[in-house]
């Protein structure tokens, strides 16, 4: 149930923003730290990924836990109790369905893509950064070991 009225809500859906959230700025100015180098909000790839590692070929997607449905099953029911239940069910249902569908497309032309959830940005930094890592270690031991086989 919502306990804003819905002018309150109104104003707070208009704040919502789609690039540099605060969960990209931290994760950018985290990697940027690491001394990686990156394009943001890169409109040349499907989707736009939030962060994009060109030279790794990595597509970062920093996704909030609401509009993406992290633990759908559980947000679903709570959401058919609410007055627009039925208008948020389709949008993040569509949001799901056209994550999938820019994953498959990244995937198609060579991409990487590593899609996390806001709060582990916000509360586990420093892992999100060694899963980027690992990505880049392993990509290029693929690399290494796709020419020793040739």
């Amino acid at each position: 149930m919502d306990n804003l009225t819905p002018q309150q809500r109104r104003k707070n859906m208009q704040h919502i923003k789609s690039k540099d959230t605060s969960i990209e700025i931290k994760f950018r100015k985290a990697l940027w730290q690491k001394g990686y180098r990156y394009r943001k909000n890169y409109k040349g790839l499907p989707g736009k990924p939030d962060i994009v590692l060109t030279k790794e070929k990595i597509a970062i997607f920093c996704d909030s836990e609401f509009f993406h449905g992290k633990d759908w099953e559980v947000l679903k029911p709570r959401l058919e109790k609410t007055n627009n239940g039925e208008y948020w069910q389709k949008k993040i249902s569509r949001n799901m369905e056209h994550d999938d569908e820019v994953n498959k497309q990244l995937l198609f032309l060579g991409w990487t893509v590593i899609r996390f959830w806001g709060e582990d940005i916000l509360k586990r930094t420093d892992e999100c950064i060694h899963v980027i890592e690992e990505t880049i270690f392993d990509n290029k031991l693929r690399v290494s070991m796709d020419a020793f086989s040739e």
